[in-house]
Parts: C-alpha cells; sequence; structure tokens
C-alpha cells in the first residue's frame, strides 16, 4: 500500500514509517518544515510539503494515497489556550482527511489515548472522555470511527500515557523534563496512580497490523505495560538524574495536572487475541534506565 502519513517524523511517527517500508509498504510523509522533508527522505519516504492547518495539501495527500495513518499533533501543553488551539486544528484536519476518504473503503488509522475506567483497566469497548482537557480529541475520534458508516475503514489506535524509545517520550519524558528543570523528580499526590506504556517500536507494528486487518469502526489498544505506579517512574528518573523524588503539586503540570494525578491503567487483552499483536522491547521500567545525567 502506498500510505500518506502525517507527523511521521516524531518518536512514533518514525518508528511507524519504518515499520511500513520494512513490510512493503511506500510512505508518502507530511513534513512541515525542510529539516522534516530531509528526515523523511532520509528514511525512505516521499515527503509532502505542508502542515497540520493546511486542509488542501492534507486532501492532496489523500488523494496519492491507497490508505492514511494520522500522528500529528501540535503537543502545545503550556496553557489551556494552547492547548485548545492544537486539538482544534487537529480536529479539522481529521474532517479534512475523513470527507476525503468517503466512499473509498480506504484504512484511515487515527491515534487517541487510552480512555479512564474508575476502578479497574480500561478496555478496547470502552468510550473514549469527550470532556476534560482532551475532550475534543475524543469528539474527533469517535466522529473519525463514525465514517465506518460512510465507505471508511476507519479504526483508532489508543496510545497509553507514555510511548517510549530510548528513555525518552510520552508522559515519562515530560516528567524527565519537568526534573531537569526544577532539580526535583516529582510525581502529583501520593504516586501511586498508575500509567500504561509501550515502546514506541511495538506501537509502529500495531499501527501497521491496523492499517492491513483491522475492520471499520473498530479501536486498539497499544499497551504493553498496563501501569507503572507514577511514583516508580519518578523514582528512576530520580535515580538516572541524581535528583530527589518527591510529591509536588499537580499544578506543576499545567493543563495536564488532573490527568496526570489520575489512575488511569489500561488493557490490551482484546488486541493481542485478535490482531495478533504481541510487544517484544522494553519495558517502560526498564527502557529509562537509558536516561543520561
Amino acid at each position: 500500500m502506498r500510505v500518506f502519513v502525517t507527523g511521521g517524523t516524531g518518536l512514533i511517527g518514525s518508528a511507524v514509517v519504518a515499520e511500513l517500508l520494512g513490510n512493503g509498504h511506500t510512505v508518502l510523509a507530511l513534513a512541515r518544515s525542510d529539516a522534516s522533508a530531509l528526515v523523511a527522505e532520509a528514511a525512505g519516504a516521499e515527503p509532502l510539503r505542508g502542515g497540520l492547518a493546511d486542509l488542501d495539501i492534507l486532501r492532496a495527500g489523500v488523494a496519492q494515497a491507497d490508505g492514511v495513518i494520522h500522528l500529528a499533533f501540535a503537543n502545545d501543553f503550556s496553557s489551556p489556550d494552547a492547548l485548545a488551539k492544537a486539538v482544534a486544528e487537529e480536529s479539522a484536519a481529521l474532517a479534512a482527511l475523513g470527507e476525503e476518504l468517503v466512499g473509498s473503503d480506504r484504512p484511515f488509522i487515527t491515534v487517541s489515548g487510552t480512555p479512564y475506567a474508575p476502578g479497574r483497566a480500561s478496555t478496547e469497548a470502552d468510550p473514549l472522555p469527550t470532556d476534560g482537557p482532551v475532550g475534543g480529541r475524543g469528539r474527533a475520534v469517535t466522529a473519525v470511527l463514525g465514517l465506518a458508516s460512510r465507505g471508511v475503514r476507519s479504526t483508532a489506535v489508543r496510545m497509553p500515557r507514555t510511548v517510549h524509545n530510548q528513555g525518552t517520550g510520552g508522559f515519562a519524558g515530560l516528567l524527565t523534563g519537568i526534573a531537569r528543570q526544577t532539580g526535583v523528580s516529582g510525581y502529583p499526590g501520593d504516586g501511586a496512580q498508575r500509567w500504561p506504556a509501550v515502546h514506541a517500536l511495538d506501537a509502529a507494528v500495531l499501527f501497521r497490523l491496523a492499517l492491513e486487518q483491522a475492520p471499520a469502526g473498530t479501536s486498539w489498544h497499544a499497551v504493553a505495560d498496563e501501569g507503572d505506579k507514577v511514583r516508580d517512574i519518578a523514582a528512576v528518573i530520580g535515580r538516572r538524574l541524581g535528583l530527589p523524588v518527591e510529591s509536588v503539586p499537580s499544578e506543576t503540570y499545567g493543563p495536564l495536572g488532573p490527568i496526570f494525578a489520575t489512575d488511569q491503567p489500561s488493557s490490551s487483552t482484546h488486541t493481542r487475541q485478535a490482531l495478533g499483536w504481541e510487544p517484544k522491547h522494553p519495558r517502560l521500567l526498564e527502557d529509562l534506565e537509558n536516561i543520561q545525567p
């Protein structure tokens, strides 16, 4: 398949592009800068210059592809307004991509987070949240899944709180960055809340399997670790950086504070059984040992 990929040069996207190319697919990668275009070319993909806000370019990418994998997101968590702007930009992009695919029966794989299920690990059957700081993403992804009734093989790969590779990435990466800035490896509350995780290279395999096999309107969980306690994550970060480990106010994490403080383990039992996905790369706490002081 010729696959149009947005976000193809990021931590997850670069792994997905390599996985696709290594399994006989070709890739057209959205590139928002000359530097990103060079990275895409070096990986073996054909770059298409443009950003997530360039809706005509997104439509042109779809027109040249047999399927679409959407991964791009502004990832600006600096303020509630910045986060809302990033969500709005992505929502408009998903709507444009989806409309261009209507009636084609082509695969459209988008990304979301694993949902929160009170008192238990969330499953693929649980709905995405449609309120709160990232509720707009949930609404946009739900709309994409609804395109299954309009001739689009739309599916969602739900990512855990940390997608990691060589000790970087995801919420654990944000904790590491804040620890470097503040001199404390912190965690909100008592740190007993659990975050699921997956290695980027394992997540990439699931995106390929969803592209090749997943039925329309389905959701999948790219979860290798069902849930690591945040204080255990912070303990590894503190040891690697030589910093004290302690509880800090949830306001430390800005608009993500309420999410950081929530216990949100997640299961991938159905995904493994239905698609034959099996994570093989290091788990989060092991991979965090790659953090350099």
